[in-house]
């Protein structure tokens, strides 16, 4: 037998799961401009329809619906969209990082420019040529006096200001670690605050969003993978559980970094802490390793050379700071890598090679008294590593006489080994031997044991400067190209997951309207009972 009060139930039930669906749309609209926030929706669900199989059920035509439930209230989110996006942005913090150390390379070299080293060096070259057509004019000396000092500045400013943006990029490299630690140990906070709420049958959607927030920041600085573990007990099916982050490099190698509720602090080697909190954060050297709790994860692969990072903001500016898989040269120097270890180096090689060829050529000449004094015109320097912040002017020269510009002892108008000291620019370090011009003999630049072995002092820094412009092109070329994949993926995982105003204004239309609905079957249930109850049984009275 049906009960009397049946309808009244099954209204009162709708107009319960309606006033649910009500407030999250509600919520959905307080939180349209909450950063990370995915939109929710009430799973309406059919109750169970009455009568229940049984064998005492009640004799009638059919079961009989007992009106709707809110099931859940769940996020609604696309997880391959998550992947996806992570996977862009985590390319996007890779080619950023990048981009932005090369542009600040290009502005400290400023090539082409009347202000870089190759037209300080040119101004150089120029007034040697200016000398050699007056060997005695005592100005014309003075000028290559003071264009050399001006080379070696140049040389100075180049080395200190590339030292300098490196100092700085190992402090942004300390503060990205300090960046990860952080966020692993709030997304283990938020673990926990999960694996309490999903056993009792709920779902911390806000909680998810935070999370979700979080790994999107994670995915920016380093390539993680994201495993999900269920926590047990009466967690719904579509609980989405704890996560377990993992950081993973290029052999597809996998570093815990937060697993359930406790996470692992990340230190670079060899660092220093900053902050006193154990972890070294800031590089104080070519960086070798990563420490990530116990578990050591070298930087460089010792097969290929290269970084071992993946990807990731991290890593370009790893690749720039420079990093180490612990080999020697064969000087016993430790072999660095990155984009400012290796232009230093570069502008180190330069130097040495300038200083040491120029001095070469210069004791081939004679000073302005007719004598050959074996005088260098730069300081003599011991080791090409280091030589652009050390290259300078031999004090000898403050004495213009000693400027060695002829070739033949008291004849001090003879210009000839000027123009062999301007051809030092090109000549080729690959002959071996060189003659020189007026019978000053010839040089052996091999013997000279220079570091720059091939072309010419010209052709190497052209050649440096170049690929420099073609890594700078190729950085913001696919930062751009990575910023758009990154933002359509964003865009389509908004429409899916943002809240729409009109949407919800729409939805609540639907949810009062059916709200009303059911408040009126009440009306129509009570009158029905009225009618039982107040106008029926009369006879007799």
């Amino acid at each position: 037998m049906r009960s009397t009060f049946h309808g009244l139930e099954t209204a009162r039930r709708g107009m319960v799961t309606q006033q649910a669906a009500l407030y999250t749309t509600g919520h959905n609209i307080a939180n349209a401009n909450t950063p990370g926030y995915t939109r929710q929706r009430v799973n309406f669900q059919q109750t169970e329809p009455y009568p229940a199989p049984a064998m005492n059920r009640p004799q009638i035509p059919g079961q009989m619906g007992t009106g709707v439930e809110a099931g859940s209230i769940q996020r609604v989110r696309e997880g391959f969209l998550d992947v996806q996006y992570r996977g862009e942005n985590n390319k996007l913090g890779y080619w950023t990082s990048r981009s932005d150390a090369i542009t600040k390379m290009e502005d400290i070299m400023n090539e082409p420019s009347d202000n870089g080293l190759a037209k300080t060096m040119d101004q150089f070259w120029q007034s040697l040529q200016d000398l050699s057509v007056n060997p005695e004019n005592e100005g014309a000396r003075a000028v290559v006096h003071q264009r050399g000092i001006a080379v070696a500045d140049t040389f100075h400013y180049l080395s200190s200001s590339l030292s300098q943006i490196q100092t700085d990029i190992g402090s942004q490299i300390g503060v990205s670690v300090t960046e990860i630690n952080s966020i692993a140990k709030q997304i283990s906070q938020i673990n926990k605050q999960i694996s309490e709420i999903e056993p009792h049958g709920y779902l911390p959607n806000d909680l998810y969003d935070e999370r979700d927030r979080l790994l999107d920041q994670l995915s920016q600085l380093v390539d993680v993978k994201v495993e999900a573990k269920p926590v047990g007990g009466n967690a719904l099916p579509i609980a989405e559980g704890t996560y377990n982050v993992s950081i993973v490099d290029s052999k597809g190698n996998e570093y815990s970094l937060v697993t359930g509720d406790s996470y692992q602090k990340i230190s670079v080697e060899p660092g220093s802490d900053v902050d006193g909190d154990g972890v070294k954060e800031t590089p104080t050297g070519p960086i070798t390793k990563l420490t990530i709790g116990t578990t050591d994860m070298p930087i460089a692969d010792a097969t290929s050379g290269g970084s071992i990072l993946t990807s990731g903001k991290l890593k370009g500016l790893v690749e720039s700071y420079g990093y180490s898989d612990g080999t020697t040269d064969a000087n016993g120097n430790l072999v660095v890598k990155g984009i400012y270890p290796d232009m230093l180096t570069n502008l180190d090689n330069m130097a040495y090679s300038f200083a040491t060829l120029f001095n070469a050529v210069h004791k081939e000449g004679y000073s302005l008294g007719g004598t050959k004094t074996d005088i260098v015109f730069f300081d003599e320097l011991s080791t090409a590593q280091g030589a652009a912040s050390n290259i300078s002017v031999s004090k000898n020269i403050d004495d213009l006489a000693n400027i060695a510009a002829s070739t033949k002892e008291n004849e001090s108008g003879n210009g000839m080994n000027a123009i062999n000291l301007a051809n030092v620019s090109n000549m080729l370090l690959s002959a071996g031997t060189v003659d020189l011009q007026g019978d000053a003999g010839s040089l052996n630049i091999s013997s000279l044991n220079l570091p720059l072995k091939t072309g010419t002092l010209k052709a190497n820094y052209e050649g440096w400067i170049g690929k420099l412009g073609v890594d700078g092109q190729q950085a913001a070329r696919l930062k751009n190209n990575t910023e758009v994949l990154q933002q359509s993926v964003d865009e389509r995982r908004e429409s899916v997951s943002s809240v729409s105003l009109d949407e919800e204004m729409t939805n609540m239309i639907q949810f009062q309207h059916a709200y009303n609905a059911a408040a009126r079957q009440i009306t129509v249930v009570d009158e029905m009972l009225d009618k039982i109850i107040n106008g029926m049984g009369l006879v007799g009275r």
